[in-house]
């Protein structure tokens, strides 16, 4: 559910600052299979409400991390697009919590709280953990109760959120005001 108001927001502000939405199709990704891959990694992991089987813990945990793998690579393969070195760092904080407390995302209790969950263990590759390593990294924030589905959030989550809304924006051809506009190479430059 993240991704679906990260891409709207990206279309809107793209709009905003004169990009169109069909120049995203000129937009040629490196290993857009590895994206791909990570969802289904994502999705068999922790199916949820969408698949009448559950993963056991030990093979969630490395179906996860498999998938923030496959996310890292198409980011490093990807990286001279506008948004995705901040999407990259985001992914890179998120991976650096989950590592430190043993393949789990912690979620501080207050948080929890905060966003109307209540659970112990592991839920979804989520955690709830007090004093965990990496405390600014982990997922310390409640989604305000008017976002369809919300959870709790990091700091590497909002990250990767601008990052992908810079992304679908430029990727839009909209004029964003930090990035150096794009010029043709004058004939005879060899450029």
């Amino acid at each position: 559910m993240f991704l679906l108001p990260v891409v709207i927001v990206g279309v809107v502000v793209g709009l905003l600052l004169g990009g169109r939405i069909d120049r995203i199709a000129d937009v040629r990704l490196r290993a857009p299979w590895l994206f791909y891959l990570a969802i289904g990694l994502q999705l068999l992991a922790f199916p949820s409400l969408f698949m009448p089987w559950q993963a056991s813990e030990g093979i969630a945990t490395a179906l996860s991390i498999g998938s923030y793998v496959c996310l890292l690579a198409v980011f490093v393969l990807n990286r001279r697009l506008t948004g995705m070195p901040i999407a990259g760092a985001g992914m890179l904080l998120n991976l650096a919590a989950i590592m430190s407390n043993g393949g789990h995302m912690p979620a501080l209790p207050r948080a929890m709280r905060d966003a109307g969950l209540a659970y112990t263990g592991v839920h979804n590759n989520s955690v709830a953990e007090a004093h965990p390593r990496l405390v600014w990294f982990v997922d310390r924030w409640a989604a305000p109760s008017w976002i369809p589905a919300g959870n709790v959030f990091s700091v590497g989550d909002v990250l990767i959120g601008v990052g992908a809304v810079v992304l679908i924006a430029a990727a839009m051809g909209a004029r964003l005001p930090f990035r150096a506009p794009v010029t043709p190479a004058a004939d005879g430059d060899g450029a």
